[in-house]
């Protein structure tokens, strides 16, 4: 990143790994931006927050949304909330959304200002995602609501088996795919960090592809490609794209292949301040 989480008080001084490079992970969502973001697994995981959201019968009076790559977000939630600020990782979509560019795990939180906290799609690539979670509670009053979504441990399965096909071929082996929570462990990060009655849902979200190429397009949308620190600096060969592209395709039907995204939603509560 390399921007390693800074200590504070409430904070252990445990080591942090650099293992995602923050800045080409905002060069990154800055491209989407600029290109035009692809949304619809985005969108998926807002919606269901706004779906918790109408459950809850309850007038929030200060949001913190984090991540926001469509600034029509805000509006939307002003259904549920009085005032709204936001963060993202990127610049481009923090400015549109009338935000600020942070990176999650090394922010300076205020103390106790939020009800409500919903973060989208950017906690997966984070260096201290406990960190990270430790933030956000800081940054909330007690009996406030946090929901969120992020990708989960099984995403990218066919991708990772391309590029594991492409590895076999060129004879390299380089760090491709992002490294991801698993569904178990996301709740009791969510405990440690200090929330109370933590609930995390599984959701497979499976699209056809016509090609390799046409997944790597929609995850550039995301600003999802590689970003990890170790990644090769070299374009991969092409003896390897071609051998990635072709087992690709024969994971599929022979005209589309299914990959799976995973979506990990998360919900939990501060305790409140008589608790």
């Amino acid at each position: 990143m390399p921007s390693l989480s800074r200590e504070t008080a409430h904070r252990t001084s445990a080591p942090v790994t650099t293992l995602f490079d923050m800045d080409l992970r905002a060069l990154r969502r800055d491209r989407a931006a600029r290109t035009g973001p692809e949304l619809f697994l985005f969108e998926r995981a807002f919606d269901d927050c706004l779906d918790r959201l109408s459950l809850v019968h309850r007038q929030f009076q200060h949001c913190l949304l984090i991540g926001c790559p469509d600034p029509a977000w805000r509006a939307r939630l002003g259904e549920f909330v009085l005032g709204i600020d936001a963060l993202d990782p990127g610049g481009l979509f923090a400015s549109a959304a009338g935000g600020r560019q942070v990176a999650e795990d090394s922010w300076q939180e205020p103390d106790a200002a939020y009800d409500l906290v919903i973060a989208v799609g950017t906690l997966d690539t984070v260096n201290d995602l406990p960190g990270a979670l430790r933030l956000i509670r800081s940054a909330m009053r007690g009996d406030a609501l946090l929901l969120g979504a992020m990708s989960g441990g099984e995403t990218l399965p066919q991708l990772r088996a391309a590029m594991r096909a492409a590895d076999e071929t060129t004879g390299a082996a380089s760090p491709r795919i992002h490294p991801r929570v698993e569904a178990a462990a996301l709740a009791p990060l969510l405990s440690a960090a200090g929330f109370a009655n933590p609930v995390v849902d599984v959701d497979r979200a499976r699209v056809s592809y016509p090609s390799l190429d046409r997944l790597v397009s929609d995850l550039r949308g995301m600003g999802a490609t590689n970003v990890l620190t170790a990644r090769s600096r070299s374009p991969l060969l092409r003896a390897g794209r071609r051998a990635a592209s072709r087992a690709f395709a024969a994971a599929g039907d022979g005209e589309r292949t299914t990959e799976t995204f995973e979506i990990l939603h998360f919900a939990a509560w501060t305790p409140a301040k008589n608790g």
